[in-house]
Parts: C-alpha cells; sequence; structure tokens
C-alpha cells in the first residue's frame, strides 16, 4: 500500500500539469481569435463610412438572441447576421430610415431599443410612471387612514388605568373573576 502512494501522488501531479496547460493554451486560443474590443463588432465594410454608419444603426437595434445586448455588441450568428443585412442594405443606397423599417417590419418593434411610443407600447413608456404614482397614492392614503385610526382609539379612563395598575402589580389576581380565555 505504502508503494501505491506516491504513484497517486504523481498522478496527480501530472493532471494537475495537464489541466494548467489546456487553460493556458485555451486563453492563448480565445485571445488570437477575439477581436480587440470585445464589446463591440469587428470591422468588415472597407468603407469607413459605410461601417460608421453600419454600426450607428447596430448600436440601435437589439440583438434578437441576446435581448440586452446591441447588435453590434453581441456575437450571436444572428446578431452577425443582421449586421450584414444591414451594412449590405447600405451599400445598396438605402437610408437608414428604410433600413430600420425593414428590420422592424420583419422582426417588430422589439427590434429597436426605443420603440416608438404607440397604443401598443402605452404601457411599456407610462407603466413605470403610473406604478410610481399609483404607489405613491397608496402611502398616501394609508398613512391618512392609519393617522384617523390613532386619533379615533378610546383612551383609557382613570379606572381602567387603576385596574390595568393593579394588574401589573398582582394585587388585584384574587379579586377578578376567570375570564373564560383562562379556563382552558
Amino acid at each position: 500500500m505504502p508503494a501505491d502512494a506516491p504513484l497517486a501522488r504523481l498522478r496527480r501531479a501530472a493532471l494537475t500539469v495537464a489541466a494548467a496547460a489546456c487553460c493556458v493554451l485555451g486563453a492563448a486560443a480565445s485571445a488570437a481569435t477575439a477581436p480587440a474590443d470585445p464589446a463591440l463588432a469587428p470591422t468588415v465594410a472597407v468603407n469607413p463610412a459605410l461601417e460608421a454608419d453600419t454600426m450607428e444603426l447596430a448600436h440601435k437595434l437589439r440583438c434578437l438572441v441576446c435581448q440586452n445586448q446591441s447588435i453590434a455588441e453581441s456575437n450571436a450568428p444572428l446578431a452577425l447576421d443582421l449586421r450584414d443585412q444591414v451594412r449590405e442594405q447600405l451599400a445598396a443606397g438605402k437610408s437608414k430610415d428604410e433600413v430600420v423599417d425593414y428590420l422592424v417590419e420583419r422582426y417588430g418593434d422589439f427590434v429597436l431599443y426605443e420603440p416608438p411610443f404607440k397604443a401598443v407600447t402605452v404601457l411599456l413608456w407610462l407603466g413605470p410612471a403610473a406604478l410610481l404614482f399609483g404607489g405613491a397614492a397608496w402611502l398616501a392614503f394609508r398613512l391618512r387612514r392609519r393617522r384617523e385610526e390613532v386619533a379615533a382609539e378610546q383612551h383609557l379612563s382613570d379606572a381602567d388605568r387603576a385596574r390595568a395598575r393593579a394588574l401589573l402589580d398582582g394585587a388585584a389576581g384574587a379579586e377578578q373573576p376567570e375570564s373564560p380565555e383562562s379556563r382552558s
């Protein structure tokens, strides 16, 4: 049994070295394939003005896969396709508004980071304000009602105070009749 212990230690050491080597090689490989700024998509167009327009629109459009990133920030395959589509349509001579209209027609208002104010999106735009004002109104109502409840409470009479004092002092234990609750 003691002869197996050094062999087990040697195996663990070899596995640790192999795991570390895999981590180092994996990090080097991912660094070689990653864009310079991971928050932005790589530049593809040769024309700098076209690429600037593409990236401007890409920052205004939501990635439908990630949903919390623009298509400029996302590296999802759909985001790459949408960026290519935007680039192709701008290169074909379409205006930015036409490209946005095309994408909204195809994917709906959800593709826009700032959806337009219309009947379908009124809850999206006015919902937070309605919740805030509704909560403030409820709080004001509740505070006013609580103040009225406190004011409406009857104050103890002198006889009630004397009886309470006697109960607290323990002198009235024998004088008071037993209540139905205390019998059980």
